[in-house]
């Protein structure tokens, strides 16, 4: 169970307990990179989805995924850079999170690509003015919604892994190939074997070390090209209104909003799972300044361009799994997107890993985020209340993920929004657990069941 205080003086101990004591440039470097390799491909598919549904040419395509990575370095420190009104100052990284894909392609092909970024403006902007009050609606997040919502965000992304396991695209001839399963287990493999038998900071890399392992094994078997390096620029730097100036339409407005309380909502969940790894006490006023982080983030995504950006879950499976749970690995980390984002042929090279490979770590990740959930749950009290949120709330997300087609006659904006796991399952979870924990409806439940 996740403790809150609102004391300072409790903030300012658990801020001290995530300061790095070991300065060492390459291990922190080398933790950094695996923090990256882990969140790269999730979130350049962001950019490659909406590209290419927006029938974006090579250059436009090559500026999109470029700033995209710089822009999560930049708002990834200031999620983990404490001021005055912003950063959490745990070890998150920002990515561009798949909930906001559809929407965008909607707005992007009916209004066009400046209506796209003013809506990404103005729900930054509507996130930054609602984190105050949202924040302090935590005393609906205990660990019964938080648990069932990091179970969620773990076993909802499965599904992902496996797609990823296979090839990455399961319309294509080659997906579910021998070789593909080959790769993906075998990275899948060497991470168990490593958190197994590895021992000091070979452990602490043994995603990075499955990552590379497998790169390794796809570049033996000729799976791996090197014409993406040889095609990129060496140089690219940021511009403002790159694709035009941003304009505002009201139903845009609100369909990136509806979006980003989606993503608020996961990221809450992602908060607290890593104050439960971190063994961080967090407070109303550091989730305040986790969301405005957020909303800044989303408004200079607008402005250069790309995209709002929200928590990555994957990267709390590496803070699990490899037991760092200090900020300077993940400020390396955000260094390192900046670096990439602006040069790149340097940024290529991340691109080189198959699909496959990276399916097979996504499936250790994913599963330990969902793990970790259930570590939540397992410390609350399993009455028929909380057994009737978890069972509805799980199983109504997991329900929509591994059959979307169940929604295929509802109205298309319905099903961009019911026909995401984590959506339905996050309002359900706290709607069921308001009305069963805090109405009378909960004497009603413990007689009847």
């Amino acid at each position: 169970m996740v403790k809150s205080t609102h004391k300072s003086v409790n903030i300012e101990q658990g801020d001290k307990t995530l300061e790095n004591t070991d300065k060492s440039i390459t291990k922190n470097l080398v933790l950094g990179l695996q923090h990256l390799l882990a969140m790269y491909s999730g979130d350049i598919l962001v950019p490659l989805l909406v590209g290419g549904a927006l029938n974006f040419n090579a250059q436009q395509m090559t500026y999109l995924v470029s700033m995209d990575i710089f822009m999560c370095g930049i708002a990834t420190l200031l999620q983990l850079k404490r001021t005055r009104w912003t950063g959490i100052a745990m070890p998150v990284v920002l990515g561009c999170a798949v909930e906001y894909v559809a929407p965008l392609q909607n707005i992007g092909n009916n209004f066009g690509w400046a209506y796209m970024y003013g809506g990404i403006i103005a729900a930054g902007i509507f996130i930054m003015l609602i984190a105050g009050p949202f924040a302090k609606l935590r005393r609906f997040f205990p660990p019964i919604v938080t648990g069932s919502l990091i179970t969620l965000i773990g076993f909802t992304l499965i599904p992902v892994a496996f797609q990823n396991l296979g090839g990455g695209d399961s319309t294509a001839k080659s997906f579910g190939t021998p070789i593909n399963l080959i790769l993906g287990f075998t990275t899948a493999l060497v991470i168990i074997v490593i958190n197994i038998w590895g021992r000091g900071f070979f452990k602490q890399i043994s995603i990075l070390v499955g990552i590379l392992a497998g790169t390794l094994l796809a570049i033996a078997l000729g799976s791996v090209g090197f014409s993406p390096v040889s095609s990129a620029n060496w140089f690219q730097l940021p511009i403002p209104f790159y694709f035009g100036v941003p304009k505002f339409e009201w139903s845009s407005i609100a369909t990136m909003v509806l979006a980003a309380l989606t993503c608020m909502i996961e990221s809450t969940g992602v908060y607290y799972a890593l104050a439960d790894v971190t063994g961080k006490d967090l407070s109303t006023d550091d989730m305040k300044r986790g969301y405005r982080s957020e909303g800044l983030a989303a408004i200079l995504g607008g402005v250069f361009n790309t995209f709002p950006y929200s928590t990555f879950s994957q990267n709390v499976g590496i803070v699990q799994l490899s037991g760092i749970k200090k900020l300077r690995p993940v400020y390396y980390s955000a260094g390192l997107l900046m670096v990439l984002g602006l040069i790149p042929k340097f940024g290529a090279i991340a691109t080189l890993i198959p699909s496959s490979v990276l399916g097979g770590a996504m499936l250790v990740m994913f599963g330990m985020v969902g793990a970790q959930g259930i570590k939540m749950l397992s410390a609350v009290e399993m009455n028929n209340k909380n057994l009737l949120i978890m069972a509805v709330s799980i199983g109504l997300g997991l329900g929509v993920t591994t059959q979307p087609d169940l929604l295929q006659f509802l109205p298309a904006q319905l099903q961009t929004i019911l026909g995401n796991g984590m959506v339905v399952g996050s309002f359900t979870v706290v709607i069921l657990n308001i009305l069963l924990n805090h109405t009378g409806v909960k004497e009603q439940v413990e007689e009847e069941i």
